[in-house]
């Protein structure tokens, strides 16, 4: 699927070395702060959460020994903004069969308001009790309207509330490579925030 690429004047943040490397930084992170890897499961936020949840659960099963179980969990129904947006893309959600006793991390590209963390959060209790849950983002800009800060964060970037950041990965958006752009041309908001 093609998707919308950032202005010609979008300054790149990360390209896709950055980001592999980001990636590998933050999987050692997760290592070293949770000792009970067989319990632990990486759960993506549509849409490119997902792909960064994968490729965290990867990178941790790899460096740690022992497989990681991954998923995805959608948030559409539970957005606290339905009425003012499009008929959302509802995307199955897939979790490991049992939370209970497992420490979730719950996987974005974006972290901006708090608003889709908090919507994770209460669709992820509609399927069970985690033991805790902490929450990954590849990129953070700011401007949070809820009490929600990522455990484990690939890159502050302090922006405007009019700039936009665009995620983009080969493997998912049909472009060449991975990259991460902020962009300060004015546009409507889309879900790469």
């Amino acid at each position: 699927m093609t998707t919308p690429p950032p202005s010609p004047t979008a300054r790149l943040l990360l390209d896709a070395a950055a980001i592999d490397r980001t990636l590998h930084r933050i999987a050692h992170e997760i290592i070293e702060r949770n000792t009970n890897l067989t319990g632990l499961a990486i759960i993506g936020i549509p849409s490119r959460g997902v792909a960064v949840a994968r490729r965290l659960a990867h990178l941790v099963a790899s460096f740690g020994g022992t497989e990681i179980a991954h998923g995805v969990v959608d948030v559409s129904m539970h957005r606290d903004d339905l009425a003012r947006r499009p008929l959302p893309n509802i995307t199955p959600t897939e979790l490991p069969y049992d939370l209970e006793h497992r420490t979730i991390i719950l996987a974005d590209d974006v972290a901006f308001t708090g608003r889709t963390c908090r919507a994770a959060m209460d669709a992820l209790a509609d399927f069970g009790r985690p033991a805790r849950i902490q929450y990954a983002v590849l990129i953070d800009r700011g401007h949070r309207e809820l009490p929600i800060r990522a455990d484990y964060v690939g890159k502050n970037v302090p922006t405007s509330i009019g700039e936009r950041v665009y995620v983009r990965f080969a493997a998912t958006d049909g472009v060449p490579a991975d990259g991460v752009w902020l962009d300060s041309a004015p546009g409507e908001m889309t879900s790469a925030q």
